[in-house]
């Protein structure tokens, strides 16, 4: 290449990747880690579930020895959590749906995210006071 030809030519900008994370933090982004998770956590839950109720076809003994353990506020705790989990899931699923199957769900989606973390706050305030006073009451 001559002078005059690398002078005419314009720049390349080479595009330089930011470091980090290619997620900006948006709520789009956390409703999709936040839905990921209580996903994973209805799912696990569900598997302990079915076998420990299973356990009592294998031995009735073991099978109460194990719901006894769920009776410690520690489980208790767990068990709101398991709550907030498929309180969350289930209204963002639903919004979903609609960021989905509505025209306009994808130009509302910031606001039903926002709409689904108010509800999930009102069905845990109802919830949790009650919760929490059977297990820490006795």
């Amino acid at each position: 290449m001559s002078a005059q030809t690398a002078a005419a030519a314009p720049a390349v900008k080479k595009k330089v990747r930011q470091g980090g994370t290619l997620y900006r933090g948006n709520e789009g982004m956390w409703s999709w880690v936040l839905h990921r998770i209580t996903g994973v956590a209805i799912f696990f839950f569900l598997l302990v579930h079915v076998l420990d109720t299973a356990l009592v076809r294998v031995s009735p003994e073991a099978y109460n020895a194990v719901m006894s353990t769920y009776k410690t506020p520690v489980m208790g705790l767990g068990e709101a959590v398991l709550v907030a989990a498929i309180v969350f899931h289930a209204f963002n699923g639903i919004r979903i749906i609609l960021v989905d199957y509505w025209s306009k769900g994808a130009h509302y989606q910031r606001a039903m995210f926002w709409i689904v973390i108010v509800l999930w706050a009102v069905t845990m305030a109802g919830f949790l006071p009650r919760h929490l006073m059977n297990v820490f009451g006795h």
